[in-house]
């Protein structure tokens, strides 16, 4: 298990203050759902938005397993999961992939705003048509001379989409070339062909915005291509490692704040003259709860130290993928039964909490598209039949 200096220690009690004054309000938020504008304001002021950016962009230069240290922090300390998936969005979705593949053109003209969080960014992924089955989707890129290219098609569950203004869209340019005919493209809000649909309600993480995206005949320069024309799939790749690994350790810190409060619940609530807590069914539930936080951040912090290596660890996250999402779910409805009826009220934030936890099984790739990964890492042919 990766050892923390204090260096990281003071590093993470720095962003603490932040984190009661990020949640409050959380119940009010989910209830209205929509942008968590208002609180954006301080999240940029707090400075966790520039955590994995170098210096010369207004970033702090960190690397990924102390960014993930910091953000398990913000799990723990803010109530809001809705804001905590959004700044997650934020950092990894064009920042992360724009530092690594992009020009330095691009770097100096969007970096700082992305580091600031005065430019609000999106990726845009799902189409109607793919679904999980990212090359098939739907959305074309055409080139248009030497120098554009022209974008058409629809993009689904886009995070921060109604509110973006910088959006990474993927979009096929070569259907016959496979994960080689993909392309990632920088679109800045306001270019003639973009729609960016409202907010659309759902299960959880509800203030988060989520919305579609329509592109037509949306015309873009080709200095705007991420790494080179084809290189789609390789962007997408080192970017979905990067969401993996930051919205899931936030997780991980939200099950420990939750597990902290049961215990806290279990030794003081008592029924029939003692502690709940004494009772082996509610015991059992908590040790559950205490082995899921434990084994997702081993998973996630060792996938993390092996990608910074340099090995293979695309089973390594799809495992830490599938064992932080489940684990979450579980935990989050333990949580509602130990507390019972009161549980249930939405006062709590407990059944909030079981919403937004739905949703990690779901997103960055669904739990089973992440056992269909394992599988095939494991040399298992699926069947043709």
């Amino acid at each position: 298990m990766y050892e923390w200096s204090e260096e990281h220690r003071e590093l993470r009690a720095e962003f603490a203050h932040w984190y009661e004054a990020l949640g409050e309000d959380h119940l009010e938020a989910d209830r209205a759902a929509g942008p968590p504008m208002p609180q954006w304001e301080r999240v940029r002021a707090s400075g966790l938005l520039r955590l994995p950016f170098h210096a010369e962009w207004g970033g702090r230069g960190l690397d990924l397993l102390s960014t993930m240290y910091v953000l398990e922090g913000l799990g723990e300390g803010c109530r809001d999961g809705g804001l905590c998936f959004s700044v997650c969005t934020q950092i990894v979705s064009a920042g992360i992939p724009l530092q690594r593949f992009g020009s330095a053109e691009l770097k100096a003209r969007h970096l700082p705003g992305i580091c600031d969080g005065g430019t609000i960014t999106a990726h845009a992924i799902t189409d109607p048509r793919g679904g999980s089955d990212v090359l098939g989707m739907g959305m074309t890129a055409k080139p248009d001379g030497d120098d554009h290219w022209v974008l058409d098609g629809d993009k689904v569950f886009v995070t921060n989409g109604p509110v973006a203004d910088l959006i990474v869209v993927y979009a096929v340019t070569d259907a016959s070339l496979g994960p080689f005919g993909l392309t990632a493209f920088l679109v800045e809000r306001g270019t003639e062909g973009l729609e960016a649909g409202p907010d659309v309600p759902k299960m959880g993480l509800r203030s988060s915005p989520l919305g579609e995206l329509s592109l037509r005949d949306c015309r873009i320069p080709a200095a705007n291509v991420l790494g080179r024309p084809g290189m789609g799939f390789t962007v997408l790749d080192h970017v979905m490692r990067w969401e993996i690994l930051c919205s899931f350790i936030v997780q991980v810190g939200a099950m420990r704040h939750r597990l902290d409060r049961c215990v806290a619940h279990a030794t003081s609530r008592r029924q029939f003259g003692r502690p709940i807590g004494s009772f082996q069914m509610i015991a059992d539930q908590i040790v559950e709860m205490k082995i899921g936080v434990e084994t997702a951040r081993r998973w996630l912090y060792d996938a993390a130290e092996g990608l910074v290596k340099g090995r293979d660890v695309t089973t390594d996250i799809a495992i830490a993928k599938v064992v932080a999402s489940e684990a979450n779910v579980k935990s989050a409805l333990s949580a509602v039964q130990i507390f019972g009826g009161r549980g249930y009220l939405a006062e709590t934030g407990l059944e909030k909490d079981l919403r937004d936890a739905v949703g990690g099984t779901i997103y960055s790739g669904t739990s089973q598209m992440q056992r269909i990964r394992i599988a095939r890492m494991l040399g298992l042919k699926e069947s043709q039949t």
